[in-house]
């Protein structure tokens, strides 16, 4: 009965996600360079992909919109790929947890080095915050101008009640919603400085600068981001889970591509 059983599963013949996708890239004739420089996923994670090692992708979102991407790319479905993954990953016992990790260089990831930056940052300013509070406390007029003062200064200024100086009307506020939880983005200026890169949290809002010269962005989840030009909703730039870098999103690119929707 055992050597029947292990014959048995021997004769499955299906292939795993990675293995359909390689299949799909040979049978195409590209070489896995070839795929990542037309998508724009980093090679590793072609190779990545292509062994079904997704534990090791950044996360599973990354899991799901690079296939997609690269399914794309190798003329299968795009959709269907994203099922298979989604029950590979959702069934199989073996998986690892996958977490975001985080490594320098790597730009779909948050950089270790700047949050062990933040993190000395808080630190530092929790210990002035506490020093400043004791001298105050036991001497009272040696210490440093109350906290309170700078605190009003530091906190946030809603842009529709204060527009920036020589902003024009017709520049639109740009503001972008997170729908889920823990949806990675990077925006970023023409010239390709960061002007924000992060996790965005549900409901979490980010309004673009609107001295900001030709702002662009990166993300694998546009289909979790709601976007409003002067608070009128405009659409999304994709319906569905795929990786977006380099794309304007100034008012007048988000406005060209539709207008507002319903």
């Amino acid at each position: 009965m055992t050597e029947d059983n292990d014959i048995s599963a021997e004769q499955l013949p299906l292939d795993n996600t990675g293995q359909r996708l390689r299949r799909a890239r040979e049978a195409a004739g590209m070489t896995a360079e070839q795929v990542a420089a037309e998508t724009r996923i980093p090679l590793r994670h072609i190779e990545t992909i292509e062994r079904g090692d997704f534990a090791s992708l950044p996360s599973r979102t990354y899991a799901m919109g690079f296939s997609r991407t690269y399914a794309k790319a190798v003329g299968l479905d795009d959709k269907e790929v994203g099922a298979q993954l989604r029950a590979e990953l959702g069934h199989n016992p073996n998986d690892r947890p996958m977490a975001p990790r985080y490594e320098p260089g790597d730009p779909a990831r948050v950089p270790s080095r700047g949050l062990a930056w933040l993190s000395a940052l808080a630190a530092v300013l929790l210990l002035i915050g506490g020093f400043a509070f004791y001298r105050s406390y036991w001497a009272p007029g040696s210490g440093p101008a109350p906290l309170d003062e700078p605190a009003e200064q530091a906190a946030p200024v809603d842009p529709a009640a204060s527009p920036a100086p020589g902003a024009g009307a017709a520049a639109g506020q740009v503001v972008f919603t997170s729908l889920e939880d823990g949806v990675w983005v990077k925006f970023y200026d023409a010239s390709g400085a960061q002007l924000m890169q992060k996790q965005m949290a549900l409901n979490e809002r980010y309004v673009l600068p609107a001295d900001a010269e030709g702002p662009q962005i990166w993300t694998g989840r546009p289909d979790a981001l709601r976007i409003t030009v002067d608070g009128k909703p405009v659409p999304k730039l994709s319906d569905s889970e795929t990786v977006v870098k380099d794309m304007p999103v100034s008012a007048q690119d988000l406005l060209a591509r539709g207008g507002t929707s319903g």
